[in-house]
C-alpha cells in the first residue's frame, strides 16, 4: 500500500514509573503494576508531503493501569503552538496512526489507548545532552520532565548504560538516565522522583522506525 511520504527525526526522552531499565522493555510486568509517565520528541528533520515540521516538538503523558500491551491507557497529547493549522494537522495524522503500517510506533500503542484526552496546544521547553546524559521538557502548567544521569549509590559517580533492543519498534538503543516528572489533573495527576528514564534519538516514518538513521554520531562520544 502507498502512503504519504513523511518523516520524524530528532531527540527523543521519555520517563516512567518503572524502576532504572523498566522490565517492559524486558517483556515484564511493569515495576509497579501500573504505568505513568511523559515522553517528548523534538523533530529536528520532519515533512509530512509537502508540509515540513522542522524544529517542532511533541509531547504527552500517559498512563495504563497494568502492563501497556493489556490497554486500558489514557492519554493526552501537547503539540507546538508554533506549529501552524497545515503542520496541525500533519501532525495529527501522523499520531493517529494514519498513512502508515499498522506495526508502527503510533498505531501500536494508540491500540491500548482507551481514553485519549484533549490535546494542549503550547510552549514546550525541551532540552537534551547524549554527552552528559541530561534532558528534560515542560509544559508551563501541565508537565515538566528533568532527567539526569544515574548515579553510583556508593561513590556517587555517574553510572552509564544503554538498552539494545535489535528488533525494537520505538528504538534500538537508548541511554539510561534518571527522570523526575509530573503532571497536573485529574485524570494524569502524578509526581514521581528517580525513575526508568531514556534518551534516544529516532527516526520513524510510514514504515516504522528507519533503523540506519536512528544514532548520529554525536551519540557515540
Amino acid at each position: 500500500m502507498a502512503y504519504v511520504d513523511w518523516k520524524l527525526k530528532g531527540p527523543k526522552i521519555t520517563s516512567c514509573s518503572c524502576d532504572y531499565g523498566c522490565p517492559c522493555e524486558f517483556n515484564g510486568r511493569p515495576t509497579e503494576e501500573l504505568c505513568e509517565g511523559l515522553e517528548a520528541h523534538r523533530i529536528d528533520e520532519g515533512w509530512f508531503g509537502d508540509v515540513r515540521l522542522d524544529g517542532l516538538i511533541y509531547a504527552a503523558s500517559f498512563r495504563w493501569p497494568g502492563a501497556v500491551h493489556e490497554g486500558g491507557g489514557t492519554v493526552q497529547g501537547v503539540i507546538d503552538k508554533r506549529a501552524t493549522k497545515q503542520q496541525i494537522d500533519a501532525l495529527f495524522t501522523i499520531l493517529d496512526g494514519k498513512e502508515q503500517e499498522p506495526t508502527t510506533i503510533f498505531n501500536i500503542y494508540g491500540s491500548t489507548i482507551e481514553t485519549e484526552l484533549d490535546p494542549v496546544f503550547s510552549e514546550i521547553e525541551f532540552s537534551c545532552d547524549f554527552v552528559k546524559g541530561t534532558g528534560g521538557f515542560s509544559v508551563a502548567d501541565v508537565m515538566e520532565l528533568q532527567m539526569e544521569p544515574i548515579r553510583n549509590p556508593v561513590t556517587n559517580t555517574r553510572h552509564p548504560a544503554k538498552i539494545v533492543l535489535p528488533e525494537g519498534f520505538e528504538f534500538r538503543e537508548a541511554d539510561m538516565v534518571s527522570g523526575t516528572f509530573n503532571a497536573s489533573g485529574d485524570d494524569l495527576g502524578f509526581d514521581r522522583t528517580a525513575r526508568y528514564g531514556a534518551l534516544t534519538y529516532v527516526s520513524y516514518g510510514p514504515h516504522g522506525l528507519i533503523a540506519e538513521e536512528s544514532a548520529p554520531a554525536i551519540w557515540q562520544k
